[in-house]
């Protein structure tokens, strides 16, 4: 029997023209943000059924479960919508790097200069 997202979540569920939804991957016990990736009702239900954070794969056109090549799992803690149903906050007990360029988050020495307001 093959099993989908609760009829439920996906009414919730506000896509993207390409039904994707952007998922924010957060550390569970420091609110550190991982990282940002891309989510369609099938990844969301593996994510939530499985306990694995599953994402779609917009380079490659396919799933992909967070640590399955690298060993960086991301052993989720909970999900979460936000007010407009449009993104997903999975809160995660990172392994290792979340960036797949070995940095712990894909922000992490990426910050750009802001101007205060004088």
């Amino acid at each position: 029997m093959t099993m989908s997202l609760d009829p439920a979540i996906a009414a919730r569920l506000k896509r993207g023209a390409d039904g994707l939804l952007p998922a924010i991957a957060q550390q569970y016990d420091t609110g550190e943000v991982l990282m940002l990736a891309w989510m369609d009702d099938e990844a969301l239900h593996r994510t939530l059924s499985t306990g694995r954070a599953t994402y779609w794969s917009r380079s490659r056109g396919e799933y992909w479960v967070k640590g399955d090549t690298s060993g960086h799992v991301q052993a989720v803690k909970s999900v979460a919508l936000d007010c407009d149903g449009d993104t997903v906050l999975i809160k995660v007990d990172q392994t290792g790097p979340a960036c797949h360029t070995g940095t712990r988050t894909c922000f992490e020495d990426r910050e750009l200069p802001v101007t205060s307001p004088a």
